[in-house]
């Protein structure tokens, strides 16, 4: 990954303002499985993302928050990465998703207790609606949709003390063009885009920020994170045990991957 991606990244990034509610639901999450459930939890702990909610039904899950960006986890041996909204009507959002030509790999079964829709974007992007049975609330903390240009310099307001602020889900792409069109269908609005050093954009629907990557530079989705001193964090990460870190271009600039394989960037603000 070239220097340059860190750069664009920040100042792209720095435009956006927040939208309106979400075309797909109320709350948006990173969602994994995970074949052990506590050490996943105590995993992201250790990345300043406390638990906050859990329970047995259906199955063992559990959520953690920094306060701005929420991580579900199910309980579940099969690997399975990618965006989750909840919604209160969730079979009203499908129908009219369908109206507007979007396609769902996967739908509940009767009986499921829980009514999951499985979407692919044309990349291999996975994407899932739900409804939302546990009273599940978005974070509202201080994220690049949100926060003011002069916070940025200041490590104190970020929400996440370990990882910094929330930047963006990013994953590579064939096609920009026809990836933003997906993206557009979903309610994702373009914030930014640029042609060099690579075809690259930067879209959000008000509750979540997309990455989108015509590069061969990485090939895996990640969650984005910025921030000022992060070679200290990153040697604090490492102090507790953060192993699988890789630098880029530098000690300021790391990728690193979770007990579950979900890749995180950790990238100094300003690069």
């Amino acid at each position: 990954m070239k220097r340059s991606i860190l750069s664009i990244s920040f100042f792209l990034i720095a435009a956006i303002a927040s939208n309106a509610q979400s075309k797909l639901g109320d709350v948006a999450c990173v969602y994994v499985t995970t074949s052990n459930l506590d050490s996943s939890v105590a995993f992201y702990e250790k990345l300043g993302f406390p638990k906050v909610a859990s329970n047995t039904f259906p199955v063992p899950w559990a959520q953690v928050s920094d306060g701005s960006l929420l991580i579900m986890m199910r309980k579940d041996p099969v690997p399975y990465m990618g965006l989750t909204y909840y919604g209160t009507d969730v079979e009203k959002l499908v129908a009219q998703l369908e109206k507007d030509s979007i396609v769902f790999v996967q739908k509940p079964k009767p009986g499921d207790q829980v009514k999951r829709y499985y979407i692919k974007s044309p990349d291999g992007f996975n994407i899932m609606l739900a409804n939302n049975l546990g009273g599940f609330q978005q974070p509202t903390g201080i994220t690049m949709l949100n926060m003011k240009q002069a916070d940025f310099g200041v490590a104190d307001k970020y929400a996440n003390k370990q990882c910094g602020v929330f930047g963006e889900f990013c994953h590579t792409v064939t096609d920009i063009n026809r990836s933003i069109a997906f993206w557009k269908k979903l309610g994702f609005i373009v914030k930014s885009q640029i042609k060099t050093p690579y075809p690259y954009a930067i879209l959000s629907d008000g509750l979540m920020i997309i990455g989108l990557h015509q590069t061969d530079h990485f090939n895996y989705p990640a969650v984005t994170y910025f921030g000022l001193n992060t070679a200290k964090r990153i040697q604090q990460l490492k102090d507790k045990e953060l192993h699988d870190v890789s630098e880029m271009q530098g000690k300021n600039n790391v990728v690193f991957k979770t007990w579950e394989g979900q890749h995180f960037f950790i990238f100094s603000l300003g690069m």
